[in-house]
């Protein structure tokens, strides 16, 4: 099992590649879902932070993902970019999630010189980045990128649920839940719903005269 000394010790190598190397992590949530926007988060750590349990926010609890967001919030450097529903309909998932990335790393209060990214994706940025297939596995910065991405986006869609309380948006988070899908077909579409994602677009389709 990986330890949260691998996790450091992962970013570590970087460091010695890309020296003087301040590395951030950036993660993303939010990109299966029918609805909601997608969040990334970028994390750059200050050299005593640590959180002892750090690991892939989905090995995680909620509780403790609640957990480690509040301490990592508290001792690292974070920033978020959050891209909606009707952009993501625009530009489409992908190009939508590098662009909360991008923000994300834009947001940070301090310009790391090293990026390192979950999956293979490239940023329009003019910093120096990696992309890494499942890096919330191996990574400590991008581990902490994916908790506070996860929460942050848990934490709206919440809001969401209180706005169109016939949703359900806080238990099934917008993921195409059979909950949710059986909600959609009874309910129909809210305004946060994307509209270019299956089964929604089907739905909109039926619709139409």
């Amino acid at each position: 099992m990986l330890r949260v000394e691998d996790l450091f010790r992962f970013d570590e190598s970087f460091a010695e590649e890309f020296p003087p190397s301040v590395i951030a992590g950036v993660d993303e949530a939010g990109r299966g879902p029918l609805a909601g926007p997608v969040v990334a988060a970028s994390v750059l750590f200050r050299r005593s932070a640590r959180p002892s349990e750090l690991n892939d926010s989905k090995k995680l609890s909620p509780k403790k993902r609640e957990i480690l967001f509040r301490e990592i919030a508290l001792h690292c450097l974070v920033g978020i970019g959050i891209v909606p529903e009707a952009v993501i309909d625009e530009i489409n998932i992908f190009q939508a999630t590098r662009l909360a990335m991008r923000e994300a790393v834009l947001a940070l209060p301090k310009t790391p010189t090293l990026i390192l990214i979950d999956g293979k994706i490239k940023l329009d940025l003019p910093l120096p980045q990696v992309g890494i297939v499942r890096g919330d596995g191996q990574s400590a910065a991008i581990a902490a990128a994916s908790i506070v991405a996860k929460v942050c986006r848990d934490h709206l869609m919440r809001k969401f649920d209180s706005i169109y309380p016939d949703y359900g948006f806080a238990q099934h988070k917008g993921y195409p839940t059979k909950l949710h899908i059986d909600i959609l077909r009874s309910k129909g579409i809210s305004p946060i719903h994307r509209r270019s994602f299956r089964p929604v677009a089907e739905l909109l389709e039926k619709s139409e005269p």
